[in-house]
Parts: structure tokens; sequence; C-alpha cells
């Protein structure tokens, strides 16, 4: 009885869901819009895209790609994660307006790849990244945008910082400080320190308020009070233009001249925005108060649909995004029509008060981005990965060196590198590295999982695959008596599924551990055999 009556609690999907959930998903949407619109300007205009094909990209994230997506809270729309690629692009296919038509080329292709890799169910490929890895690749991320954010928030003269790289703009730094525009400073050091300290406030219904509205509510007065359009130059405001007049093909598909250029984009937007988009899916679904499952394949389709028509049009590559996802959630959105509202409310918005955007610092918004940037590459960051071991450490550090110095590609690249040669360090034979020894055996309800040899990320999909085989509500039972390692991805992936299992009636348990040791103290380390100890 009490599972029927929590299963009938569930919102409805589909067209009764609007009509059950209306006020709630609403409301949610215009508070995720809110959050939205600076940030999609921001984010586009540290791409070097137009900033009106941000607030393109989150309409069609909305309003469009609500409608057929694979999870129900998660808000689409461009992210910061993906900036170092857009403007790597732009940069590498001629800069200015040929980079971003030539750009938007891959961007399309890539939104065909992610459909495809829907298709073929590939959303499972997240599991096949070290976790490490991943973290450091977004910590990286998160630096590159904080360097590269710097001059805007401090107003400087673009040529200052124009085609610097990710190491110069970080020693540039002093060099900025002393060419600080002051007014722009002012603006943008503001509202910096309100995007950092607004969730610290001591009241509880002021907190609710996004701190990026508290910026516009600020940074535009401001800007108004210190007559921007007549003492700074053109570049310190942003300038978005008519929505109507810009909806048109702008995809040019000449940069496929260059094939080796064209594809790294196509693989670096593909991979990382599905990448991207499915570990947001899967953090939101451990959010959601009804504990719905999200198709993450579907999803992926979604996404790129909405990529390919978006690129098509001028916009930036979406994922599903994962601090609006967050505020989503978080401010009681009970299905998908609270992402449609959100896109619905930024396209009233921009067709009705395009002059009032207009209006917005661009100091301002680097402030958003910037307090985005340290979110990703925050110090607790570090000391989480430098507590799950020493070696997870070492995989950080080197992926974002190697990102910062290269690109992302390269960059996590190198951290699955230092990943498999400490697997080689710890006993791991190489023959398992890609083919998981995996045998299940089962009587009536017990399943029996009896893994050998290793267990790591690079064959953890064909032990998820076996998992995944054993029907719900069973009693399972992992082994891993004959395993020399079992690697920190697979602990924390494995964790994962014993919750998701768990709620859905079964039992999960893990055994064969006496004989391992623990590479460090935190419940989700690595561990190998006592035997493999040199």
């Amino acid at each position: 009885m009490k599972m029927k009556n929590v299963t009938s609690q569930i919102p409805k999907d589909g067209i009764a869901g609007l009509k059950e959930n209306f006020s709630a998903d609403a409301v949610s949407g215009f508070i995720v819009f809110l959050l939205a619109l600076p940030l999609s300007l921001g984010i586009a205009k540290a791409s070097e895209f137009p900033p009106l094909m941000g607030l393109l990209t989150a309409i069609i994230g909305g309003i469009l790609v609500s409608l057929f997506s694979g999870s129900r809270l998660t808000i689409k729309g461009p992210a910061a994660g993906l900036i170092v690629i857009i403007v790597g692009a732009v940069a590498d296919f001629g800069g200015g307006e040929q980079g971003w038509h030539y750009a938007l080329g891959a961007i399309v292709v890539a939104g065909i790849v992610q459909i495809l890799f829907g298709v073929f169910k590939l959303g499972k490929l997240v599991d096949f990244f070290p976790l490490s890895a991943v973290h450091g690749m977004l910590a990286a991320i998160g630096l590159i945008i904080i360097f590269k954010q710097i001059p805007v928030l401090l107003n400087v003269n673009p040529i200052l910082a124009k085609g610097k790289s990710p190491f110069e703009l970080a020693a540039s730094i002093p060099q900025f400080v002393m060419n600080l525009d002051r007014n722009g400073a002012i603006v943008g050091i503001l509202s910096f320190i309100i995007m950092m300290t607004w969730q610290k406030i001591p009241v509880n219904f002021l907190r609710k308020i996004p701190a990026a509205l508290i910026v516009l509510c600020i940074a535009i007065p401001a800007e108004i009070f210190l007559d921007f359009k007549h003492t700074e130059p053109a570049s310190a405001l942003v300038k978005i233009g008519s929505l109507i007049d810009n909806i048109h093909v702008n995809v040019d598909f000449a940069g496929f001249a260059n094939k080796m250029v064209f594809i790294k984009y196509v693989v670096m937007f593909a991979l990382v925005g599905s990448l991207e988009s499915l570990l947001t899916v899967k953090a939101i679904d451990m959010q959601d108060p009804f504990k719905r499952k999200s198709n993450p394949n579907k999803d992926l389709i979604a996404v790129g649909i909405g990529n390919t028509l978006a690129g098509i049009l001028g916009g930036l590559p979406m994922i599903s995004e994962v601090a609006r996802s967050s505020a989503n959630v978080n401010n009681g959105a009970k299905t998908r029509w609270a992402n449609f509202f959100h896109g619905f409310f930024i396209l009233v918005f921009v067709v009705f008060a395009a002059p009032v955007i207009e209006l917005i610092p661009n100091a301002a918004l680097a402030a958003m981005l910037v307090s985005v940037g340290i979110k990703l590459a925050h110090p607790k960051e570090f000391i989480h990965i430098f507590n799950i071991g020493k070696g997870q450490l070492a995989i950080f550090l080197v992926t974002i060196f190697f990102t910062l110095y290269e690109d992302l590609l390269i960059g996590i690249a190198a951290g699955m590198l230092v990943k498999i040669l400490i697997h080689i360090l710890n006993g791991a034979p190489i023959s398992s590295f890609f083919k998981s020894n995996v045998a299940v055996s089962f009587n009536d309800d017990q399943y029996l999982v009896e893994v050998s040899k290793a267990a790591v990320f690079t064959n953890y999909m064909g032990l998820k695959a076996k998992l995944d085989a054993i029907p719900q509500g069973m009693h399972v039972t992992m082994d891993f008596s004959n395993t020399h390692l079992v690697d920190h991805s697979v602990m924390e992936n494995l964790h994962h599924f014993e919750a998701d299992y768990i709620s859905a009636g079964g039992t999960f348990t893990i055994i064969g551990f006496d004989e391992h040791i623990l590479l460090s103290e935190h419940k989700l380390a690595a561990r190998k055999k006592k035997q493999a100890i040199s």
C-alpha cells in the first residue's frame, strides 16, 4: 500500500502534467529564467559569439527540447563548461564573423553525432571516463573561465588580453589590475562580491532570490548613474539587436576544408557536451524528490536535436546545465514544463524588453562567470580529490595542467593515461583493462556476481552491462575475492548502482574485500589485494 501511495504522488507527464503542476512549474521556470538570462548572455559573450545567440540556445533548449527530453527536471541551455571549446573553435576557424559561422558547422555535425550516441544507446559512455580526470577537466575549465573573465570584470582594454593562453592570462593579472577602468571595475567587483556572498546572507527569503538578479538590479542602475554610454567604450555594454532580424541560417560548413581542425572540434563538442549533460542528468536524478529515473539516451537525442537546430540558426551548443537544473529542483519544479517556461520567459523578454538587456554592463556578466569558474575549481575540490587518494590527485592535477597547456582532449587523455599507469603499478593485469571478467550465477532470487582480475574504469561498462541485466527486486551479492584491483571510479559507480537497486526494491551486498587494503581512508577509495603490494 505504501508503494502505491508514493507512486500516486509522482507528477504526471505531458499535457496532464502541465495542467496538474502549472503553478509550481511556472514559478520555478520564472526563477530559473532570472538566473539563465544573464548567464546565457555572459557565456555567449565569453565564447566570442553574438550575445543574442546565447539567449537563442536557451530558448530552443527550453521551448523545444523540453518537450521530448529524457530527463524531467534538467534545464537545457548554453554552458560555461563549453566556453573553452567554443573560443578555440572560433579562433582556429579564423576568428570574428567567419570563425563564428565556421564553428557553427562543427556544432551542427556534433549535434548529429549526439543524436547517434543516443540512438545507439551510448549514454553509458559517461561510465568510461575516470572520475578524477572528469573533475580535473571541469576544474581546468573553471580556471580558464576565471583567467579569461578577470580582464572583462575589470573592464580593461580587450587588446591587453587578446590571443593570450591561460597561463599567459594568469601571469598578466597584475597588468590587468594596473590598467583597470575605474567605473567598470566598480561594477564588476561589486557584482562579484554579491555573487560570492549572497547565499550566505542570514535571511531565508532573501537567499531565495537569485544572486544574478540582485546583480542586475544593482549593476544596471550603477551603469546608468555612471553614464556608461558616454564615459565607457562600446565594449562595456551588452549589444544584442533584434531576435527576429537575426533568425536565419547562419551556419557555414566551409570550415570542413581544414578537416583535422573541423573533426577535432566535432569530437570535442560531442564528447565534452555529452559527458557534461550525462553527469548533470545523473546528479539531478539524485536530487529529484520523486526518485524518477531519466532516460540518458533519449536525453542525448533531444540535446543533439537542439544543438543541430541551434547551430544552424547561429546559437551556442547546449547541455543539461547543472547550476540551473539544481535551482529548478530547489525551487519546486515538478515536470519538464519548468524548462519550457524558462525558455518561454526568455523569449518574451528578448522580444519585448531588449533595450533593458542592452543596459547590462559586461563587467557584471563577467563577475557571474568568474563565480561559476570558482565553483568549478574551488579549493574544496582539490581537497576532496586528495582525500580519495594521492593517485587520484595526480590524475586530477595532470588533467588540469594539460588542459590548460593544450586543450580538453589532450587533458583528459593525459589523465586517463596516468590512471592506467597507476593501475599497472598497482598490479592490475593489462589483459583485463578493456575486458571485464565477470561471472553471474543465480538460484531463484539470489544472484551472485563474481569479478576476477581487475575492475577499473576502462572495463566498467562491461561489468555494468552484467548488472543491468539482473532483474529488479532480486538479492544481489558481488564478490571481489578474486579481484586484484578495484579502482575509485568503479567503487563510486557501484555506490550509485547500489542506491538505485535498493530503492527499486532489491538488496545489494558487496563481499570479498577481506584480503584487500584501501589506498586511502576514503570509503570509496581504490583497493587492492595485499599479495599485490610490492
